[in-house]
């Protein structure tokens, strides 16, 4: 996708300019993580093996392989982690092929900053194959730029991820306000130096210094970004 930055850019009430707002996808942008948790239920039976609902919450939000390789540990399934990979990243694809739908807020708030031309760039774990079926109901056209956890060497949690996409949107990271719903998300924007905006969407998470939690995107709007704090340095 192409990476164009307005010469216009956001400026908070203290004067420091917001320069690109980076979203995460599963969880924050459309309601998967469910869709990815049923996925890994159905692989899993299918190979003999029930999964203890309380590892939900710790396979969600993490690249693919970390979940994949817990799960497969915790079970003691005689899969290989690439192959294993695969066979999750089809089961959830079959689910997404007609659509997934958006969680409460998300087309208003991209609709918002596409309207004020704040340079966006959607920022997953998932593979390419996965981000670029959401895409579609999402809309392509409300990001300058995506980022695959495939595509990078180090995913959530290392910062690379959100370094990557302000550099490819020619902003600073201390500039950059991201949306996460997990703690594997927010560690990845808070190392990288971002202000953060969490939409808590299985665990709980607590504010802190330069982070803000809310309960919904609906409560998310441009001047509520524009507003985050800078990260302490």
């Amino acid at each position: 996708m192409t990476s164009t930055v307005p010469t216009s850019m956001s400026t908070t009430a203290e004067g420091s300019a917001l320069q690109a707002v980076l979203l995460d996808m599963d969880g924050t942008l459309v309601d998967s993580e469910g869709l990815w948790w049923d996925a890994e239920v159905e692989v899993f039976k299918e190979l003999g093996h029930v999964l203890d609902e309380g590892w939900r919450d710790i396979v969600v939000g993490g690249p693919m392989a970390r979940s994949a390789g817990f799960l497969i540990e915790a079970t003691g399934a005689s899969v290989g982690l690439d192959d294993m990979v695969l066979l999750l990243n089809s089961a959830f694809e079959d689910r997404i092929r007609q659509g997934v739908p958006l969680m409460p807020g998300a087309a208003r708030l991209l609709a918002e900053l596409t309207a004020h031309r704040v340079p966006t760039a959607l920022v997953s774990a998932s593979h390419r194959s996965i981000i670029d079926q959401v895409l579609r109901s999402l809309g392509p056209e409300h990001f300058t730029l995506t980022v695959a956890g495939d595509e990078v060497a180090r995913t959530k949690p290392h910062p690379d991820p959100y370094l990557i996409a302000a550099r490819g949107l020619g902003a600073d990271p201390g500039r950059c306000a991201v949306i996460e719903d997990t703690a594997t998300g927010v560690a990845s924007a808070e190392a990288a130096g971002c202000r953060v905006l969490v939409v808590p969407s299985i665990a709980p998470i607590e504010p802190a210094p330069g982070r803000r939690v809310v309960t919904s995107l609906e409560e998310v709007d441009l001047a509520l970004l524009r507003a985050l704090p800078a990260r302490t340095r």
